[in-house]
């Protein structure tokens, strides 16, 4: 009973369900099996999909919100569902292999990049960047009250990079013009990465845990190719004509409270975004930094071989801060520049998973005549 009431608990902080908005931060659910490990043995299955969702158009421009673009109606308007579809399968009790599968469907409502004129829309649906990867547990899941696993993941540049639609007034003469969508929208971003991840638990009480984790996606490519057309909009946005590759992050640290066999609360928190510089590689191209801090209440259920999550971050603090494009247009003009970038208020990330038990061979009976 204490080690399901310890792994339910631990289902809190594993969901990597990233950032609200314009900020191009990629979904990863696949890691929610794993800090479940010491419900497992070698040779089990499980099986989930992770649904996350969120609409964004609040323009912050560092950690100030522009609120005029609402009132103004010139906001940018994204909505977002992902859906991740994972496998992981138990090598031992204390390692598993992970597969991720993301599938998306996003929406872009705006009006500068339709020439200024009209509202349209832009849209993308499709597969993302698959991720592949080991989890491994530093002791025997059960054995202690505290615990810590390290992980490691190959992203595979599977998503479309290059998604596009119809952008009206843009072309000669005002006319509709096929573009790539923006960054924040597309399916993938173009790049092999390497996905870094650690999570720690520690049990408190009979019924109270806390929780903790990181994660860090390098990605070293420096940019794909894709035109972004900013230089449309600008002459000074140049060096913004094709899109970066950006590394992303996400931490976490909950309070978990166990109601009973199958049930457990949590209320974490959660910052996540994307770096102004990659860790590898260079950080030029078009590219949004920025950072979300929440505040995620979480509840998780476990019967069976069932376990459903729900879970509602929501921001309390933004900030987009200067691009490495920005610094480098503002030494050269001597003039200050600060771009801006649209967030949710909140999110909504929905689990479920569904563990397939190994067979354990029976002994043949032992004929003793």
């Amino acid at each position: 009973m204490k080690k399901l009431l310890l792994a339910t608990s631990l289902l809190l902080i594993t969901q990597h369900v990233f950032g609200q908005g314009c900020v191009a931060v990629r979904h990863f659910g696949v890691c929610s099996a794993a800090m479940t490990h010491n419900l497992f043995e070698k040779g089990d299955i499980q099986a989930g999909v992770n649904y996350r969702y969120f609409k964004s158009f609040r323009h912050f421009r560092g950690t100030h919100e522009e609120a005029d673009r609402v009132a103004n109606g010139t906001e940018v308007i994204n909505n977002s569902h992902n859906w991740e579809y994972s496998v992981s399968y138990w090598l031992s009790k204390k390692t598993n292999i992970l597969l991720g599968i993301p599938t998306q469907i996003n929406t872009r409502s705006s009006l500068y990049e339709h020439g200024r004129k009209q509202r349209h829309m832009s849209f993308s649906r499709g597969l993302g960047d698959v991720r592949v990867g080991i989890q491994q547990w530093l002791l025997q899941p059960g054995t202690k009250a505290w615990n810590l696993q390290v992980g490691s993941s190959i992203k595979l540049p599977t998503g479309n990079f290059n998604s596009s639609d119809i952008f009206y007034n843009v072309g000669v003469n005002g006319s509709p013009e096929v573009r790539p969508v923006d960054q924040s929208i597309q399916l993938g971003d173009g790049g092999f990465g390497v996905i870094l991840e650690t999570q720690y638990y520690v049990k408190v009480r009979e019924k109270l845990s806390i929780t903790a984790g990181a994660f860090y996606l390098v990605n070293p490519r420096e940019t794909n190719n894709i035109r972004t057309f900013r230089e449309k909009l600008n002459p000074i946005l140049t060096n913004e004509a094709i899109t970066s590759v950006p590394d992303q992050f996400s931490s976490r640290i909950a309070a978990n409270y166990s109601l009973n066999d199958i049930s457990t609360i949590s209320v974490g928190g959660r910052y996540e975004g994307v770096p102004v510089n990659d860790v590898f590689g260079g950080s030029s191209g078009f590219r949004r930094p920025g950072n979300i801090l929440s505040i995620e209440p979480q509840y998780s259920y476990m019967k069976n071989n069932l376990t459903l999550n729900l879970s509602v971050p929501v921001a309390v603090r933004r900030n987009r801060p200067q691009s490495y494009t920005d610094l480098e247009n503002q030494k050269t003009t001597g003039t200050f520049r600060q771009g801006d970038a649209a967030f949710a208020d909140y999110a909504i990330n929905v689990g479920i998973q569904y563990t397939f038990k190994a067979k354990v061979k029976e002994r043949p009976p032992l004929n003793i005549f």
